[in-house]
């Protein structure tokens, strides 16, 4: 008995564990190499969404040959985090890759974001401001770039631009874009964005100026209104009757009288808890509707399809006012004093949530 104990543990389990560990290491150096051993001259390119999970990107990595086990993706990934404290992940994008990559040329390229394809989502009601933030932040370009290339300089690059307007604001369509990583340049974003205008909002114009039901407003008038509607609908169901709500205040050469023109005007962003003050209702800007009459030098944002087509086809209404009630609906009246009934109605309700008075 002691002597088959002695065999087992001063032979056979050392014996094993070596065994082991070079079967382990054999397989590591198998499955962290590259998965072809020549150059293939046709590369692959993947697709990573948004939000893709680590280990579905592996079993993708993995299925399409890009790898050779996303078991080994998943302990290098351990081993970066450990020996450099490198816990960047594999981030979202279009990739080219070659079948002679080893894993760690694979994880460098998505973990530094090289992409062979951007995507990127520009949502409705955005400004160029937030746009150029937004552009800065990941990377493609300074903020102080692209609202250069949007300026007044730049309203030749299209014969349908109008040149009434301080800059191409409500005029660059929201959408999701996709480019490659050469072209991500601030001339070369605006004129994808000023081509689906083109695409998508521009025969929405032309086919109602061919109808019997065309709207009196111009193309600037048009986009600039349609941006305050953007900016002041959050409810489908509310923004062609909003967009009546500021035809008839236009018609009857009422001031609009609204919020976001304000706010837009001071660069500022009220809130549920911090709404615009009186002081900054009456602060003098050439975008402040509640000073001045018809409506602003330009848009203040980028207007979806919907708010575009609701501004075509606003609803017959005999609204004159409205007041949001921060849950994203708004109250609507015929009247001032209605109107005004209606806001101290919501002060009383945020007064009571807050503890802190309004205004």
């Amino acid at each position: 008995m002691k002597k088959s104990k002695w065999l087992f543990y001063g032979l056979i389990f050392p014996v094993a564990i070596l065994g082991s560990a070079w079967g382990s290491s054999l397989w590591w150096l198998w499955a962290s190499a590259a998965p072809a051993n020549t150059v293939v001259s046709t590369p692959i390119r993947l697709l990573i969404p948004e939000g893709m999970p680590m280990q579905v990107i592996g079993k993708e990595l993995e299925s399409t040959g890009v790898i050779r086990s996303r078991f080994a993706l998943r302990l290098w990934l351990q081993w970066l985090a450990v020996k450099d404290g490198d816990t960047r992940p594999l981030r979202a994008g279009t990739y080219d890759f070659t079948f002679d990559q080893p894993l760690s040329e694979v994880v460098t390229q998505m973990q530094e974001s090289k992409p062979a394809e951007v995507r990127f989502t520009i949502p409705e009601g955005w400004s160029i401001a937030q746009m150029a933030e937004f552009f800065e932040q990941k990377g493609y370009f300074s903020a102080k770039e692209f609202i250069a290339a949007t300026g007044k300089n730049g309203l030749s690059r299209k014969l349908w631009l109008p040149t009434d307007i301080p800059n191409m604001e409500g005029f660059l369509f929201p959408d999701t874009y996709q480019l490659t990583q050469t072209e991500i340049t601030p001339d070369r974003v605006i004129d994808l964005m000023l081509n689906r205008f083109e695409e998508v909002a521009l025969p929405l114009y032309k086919t109602n100026q061919q109808s019997s039901k065309k709207t009196p407003l111009s193309l600037t008038e048009w986009v600039t209104l349609s941006s305050v509607v953007e900016k002041e609908a959050v409810l489908t169901k509310e923004r062609k009757l909003i967009a009546g709500v500021f035809m008839q205040r236009l018609k009857r050469n009422m001031r609009l009288e609204s919020d976001p023109t304000v706010e837009y005007g001071l660069k500022i962003k009220q809130t549920k808890e911090k709404p615009l003050t009186i002081a900054q209702v009456k602060t003098p800007s050439a975008y402040n509707t509640y000073l001045n009459a018809g409506l602003p030098p330009g848009a203040i944002a980028a207007p979806g399809r919907s708010s575009l087509e609701a501004v075509l086809e606003p609803d017959a209404t005999a609204y004159l006012f409205f007041v949001a009630r921060y849950d994203g609906s708004h109250i609507f009246s015929r009247t001032l004093d209605e109107h005004n009934k209606a806001i101290r109605q919501i002060e009383n309700q945020i007064n009571q949530q807050t503890g802190q008075p309004r205004r």
